[in-house]
């Protein structure tokens, strides 16, 4: 017979029933709601892999856009994206345009004595001294006027431009004159022709003198050679040098290659003065040598003055510049006449 055990549920069943749909599946809690499974039969179709996926537009992958890493960098980052990079390539800029500069050094773009090289133009051969030169510590001095033209007075030649080296010539003399002792050095010009030791022999003659500055006792004056050269064994040079190269020898001086000089430690003598004197000598070169000599070597012994002609017919100051006129006094040679 059929129907219900004597407990009143269905038979195999819980209190409530069973639902065919849901197997021996227990009733749901009360309230909570329940999404019924279908017994249909499984689908037997064999898996195949979707295609409909390539059919998409590219750069979206499940339904969103798929940014590139630049858009991504940009939109993180906003205005500092642009800025970094500009940065970064004014930064190089600048490096490789300091990289491709050129460094100048004063050396290369002007001369000693300041003037401006272009940097198209040979540059000058620099006329080399055999000993280093001293710094001088008074300021140079020679017989510079504003419009002195080169006169040549006199019989005999010289040449304009030397080797631009000097040589010391070799020797030495005995103590001329008494008194504290001074000692010098002759030099002469390499390539100007002219005889070392005849040169020397007239300074020494001159300095010897005692109408010269060894005058009473005041001084005595020694000629040294070229050891003592070397070992700076010496008080001031006296050089004869060509009127092309008076401008190494005083530099700054404005001689115009006309007149001498005293720079440094070196009374430097023209060569053209040397051989023709000056105009208002009328051919004395004789007296004039003394005189150079003299006016020169007095500059380097620290007589600094150029005095003036201290009255018509009188006798000249040594240290007058007489090279430039006599102006009205008579020529003369000496400290103490």
């Amino acid at each position: 017979m059929g129907g219900h055990p004597a407990d009143g549920r269905p038979p195999g069943g819980r209190a409530g029933g069973v639902r065919p749909e849901l197997g021996d599946a227990p009733d749901p809690p009360l309230g909570r709601r329940v999404i019924p499974r279908t017994t249909a039969a499984p689908d037997r179709t064999p898996l195949v892999a979707r295609t409909d996926l390539l059919d998409r537009p590219r750069g979206r992958v499940y339904g969103r856009p798929r940014h590139g890493r630049v858009r991504g960098f940009v939109e993180r980052y906003g205005w500092r994206a642009y800025a970094v990079p500009l940065l970064a390539i004014a930064t190089v800029v600048v490096l490789l345009d300091l990289a491709r500069t050129p460094l100048t050094t004063p050396s290369s773009s002007s001369t000693s004595a300041g003037t401006q090289v272009s940097p198209s133009a040979p540059s000058a051969v620099e006329l080399p001294s055999p000993t280093a030169e001293p710094v001088p510590t008074a300021p140079a001095q020679g017989d510079v006027g504003p419009s002195v033209a080169p006169q040549v007075v006199g019989e005999e030649t010289y040449v304009e431009k030397g080797a631009g080296t000097l040589s010391v010539v070799d020797g030495s003399s005995p103590v001329l004159g008494t008194g504290p002792l001074t000692r010098f050095i002759v030099e002469v010009e390499d390539g100007i022709g002219v005889d070392g030791a005849g040169f020397a022999a007239a300074v020494e003659a001159t300095l010897g003198d005692p109408r010269s500055w060894g005058n009473g006792g005041r001084r005595s004056f020694q000629r040294v050679g070229v050891a003592e050269a070397a070992a700076g064994q010496f008080d001031f040079k006296v050089g004869l040098v060509s009127p092309g190269s008076m401008e190494t020898y005083c530099p700054g001086v404005g001689t115009g290659g006309y007149t001498s000089c005293r720079y440094g430690d070196r009374a430097v003598i023209n060569l053209a003065r040397w051989a023709t004197a000056v105009p208002d000598y009328e051919g004395d070169v004789a007296t004039y040598r003394l005189y150079v000599i003299n006016h020169e070597v007095g500059h380097a012994l620290g007589n600094r003055e150029h005095p003036p002609c201290p009255g018509p017919g009188q006798l000249a100051p040594v240290m007058q510049q007489q090279t430039l006129g006599l102006d009205g006094c008579l020529k003369n040679a000496w400290p103490y006449p």
